[in-house]
């Protein structure tokens, strides 16, 4: 046997252990987190990894590079800074066909799906590049699998899931939702659709969100070990009251009994960073929520203190739908009756006069009129603003720190030939300079801001603006931290953390 050399050593040391699931929110997000936090609990140098993430939620890295959201929530668990390589493929739909290819956190080109199929090669490539990065620099690698392996359609030239646990040699273990029921019928379909080598690196099972009393489950579970011969690894319980940031999927979940406040947030099609609202969703005295438009008739909007324009992925398209909806005039009726508007990236850009798309970013060439209540001119351009962001927040007279991070196309200026500037007032002051907008009438706001609502104090003074007084929330970091802690003593509980292990630690080692 070939004596292996000191760098081979060193990759063979690196365990990864890749989590699928048989459906998409299974539950592949919330394990990878809580392991994460598991094995930092136990000092090790523990990194996520997603090869490849279709979201419009995403974050900005320390150097400037853009990853899924859920990616830097699993570094927070693994408690160290997010890192492009942890997310080395990030896809971001803007059209029902296409989407914003971004490889090690930049923007290379849009594709459309039969285009990126024939680039996955490519972006294999990129994600091996990634994965073996980090062998050099962690001693566990915690992989979050896409959507279901077991999608045929899919398949060939698969990157997300058995065709990279494949190309990196890791174990396997597979996710299942008991509450959304046919678990058995999910995990035994699932294997069953794998090759018998992708079977054969399923290492075992996790049933996820059980209620009730786990007895009444045992036959089951010993049917399933007996018919697919892989082990339960564990039954992990329903958590209620759970608050973590969602990959992708709109967590439209109440929160609140409250009426202090009412927020809405229309959603239009291309709706990205949906974690913006999640402070205020959380906060038990924040009656919000988000309006959808019904597929039959145009939804008008409720009433409401707080309309929330939030960001877009394809910023023209979704001005013509809230158009399409006749929002446009429920907001004016909104102003005119002295409710508050904010607009966040790409809300703040419809805030304005126009939206210009001259190379085709998002979609067609052209310009559109936008909702004129901001006066400003927005151009889209090739090259992405990606800024993690410090500064303060003035409103009412009353200043706040804030933090939060900008990831967008649109550059905008002020016309300050018709609106001299002691019309309005500048939301933010960021590395000295003024940005963002406060009408001078103190009823509209925008900003490039993502995470606005993050810090406490921010928050309580922008419904202090909207006239509501509400109690000091935990900040959302500590809110991520609170929810990351009870996911990882539910696994350090329900789940059988030294047989997986035993499995990782003798993965490999095996002459063939």
């Amino acid at each position: 046997m070939k004596k292996p050399t000191e760098q081979h050593i060193k990759l063979a040391a690196c365990k990864t252990l890749m989590v699928q699931g048989t459906t998409s929110d299974a539950g592949k997000t919330t394990l990878v987190a809580a392991l994460c936090r598991v094995l930092a609990r136990q000092h090790k140098k523990v990194a996520p990894f997603k090869p490849q993430n279709m979201a419009l939620n995403s974050a900005v890295t320390p150097c400037g590079g853009e990853i899924g959201r859920a990616q830097a929530v699993q570094a927070i668990a693994a408690n160290i800074a997010p890192q492009i390589d942890f997310n080395p493929i990030l896809l971001k739909p803007n059209s029902d066909t296409g989407a914003q290819v971004i490889i090690h956190g930049k923007a290379i080109s849009d594709m459309e799906a039969s285009e990126y199929h024939s680039y996955k090669q490519v972006a294999m490539d990129a994600v091996l590049e990634s994965h073996q990065r980090l062998q050099k620099n962690f001693e566990y690698i915690i992989v979050e699998g896409a959507g279901s392996p077991a999608e045929i359609n899919l398949r060939e030239g698969d990157i997300a899931n058995m065709g990279f646990a494949e190309a990196a040699d890791c174990p396997v273990i597979i996710i299942a939702d008991i509450d959304k029921g046919g678990v058995f019928a999910h995990l035994v379909g699932t294997l069953a659709l794998l090759s018998p080598s992708e079977q054969n690196r399923v290492v075992g099972f996790v049933i996820n969100r059980f209620r009730g009393d786990i007895s009444l489950l045992q036959s089951g579970l010993d049917w399933l070990e007996e018919q697919t011969k892989k082990p339960i690894l564990g039954v992990l319980p329903y958590l209620h009251g759970l608050h973590i940031a969602a990959e992708d999927a709109i967590d439209d979940q109440q929160i609140s009994q409250s009426t202090k406040l009412k927020v809405i947030v229309p959603v239009y099609p291309r709706t990205s960073n949906h974690n913006d609202f999640d402070a205020l969703r959380w906060h038990p005295e924040i009656d919000f929520s988000f309006v959808y438009a019904s597929e039959s008739q145009t939804t008008p909007l409720p009433p409401a203190d707080l309309i929330i324009l939030p960001g877009s992925k394809n910023v023209r398209a979704d001005l013509d739908f809230l158009k399409s909806q006749g929002w446009h005039t429920d907001i004016a009726k909104h102003l005119r009756y002295g409710g508050k508007v904010l607009g966040i990236c790409g809300g703040y850009q419809m805030l304005g006069r126009s939206i210009s798309d001259p190379l085709g970013i998002e979609g067609k060439t052209g310009t559109s009129e936008a909702l004129g209540y901001i006066p400003m001119q927005t151009n889209l351009a090739a090259n992405k603003t990606l800024l993690n962001v410090q500064g303060s927040m003035m409103l009412n007279n009353q200043t706040s720190n804030v933090t939060g991070y900008e990831i967008h196309a649109g550059q905008s200026q002020f016309d300050t030939i018709s609106a001299p500037e002691n019309t309005y007032n500048s939301l933010l002051q960021i590395n000295n300079q003024a940005s963002g907008y406060v009408s001078s009438d103190n009823k509209i706001a925008g900003s490039y801001l993502h995470g606005i609502f993050d810090e406490p104090e921010a928050l309580q003074l922008i419904l202090a603006w909207c006239g509501a007084e509400i109690s000091l929330p935990e900040s959302y970091e500590e809110q991520q931290n609170k929810a990351i802690n009870a996911l990882a003593d539910a696994c350090e509980k329900h789940l059988n953390l030294s047989q997986l292990n035993d499995i990782l630690t003798h993965w490999g080692t095996q002459d063939d």
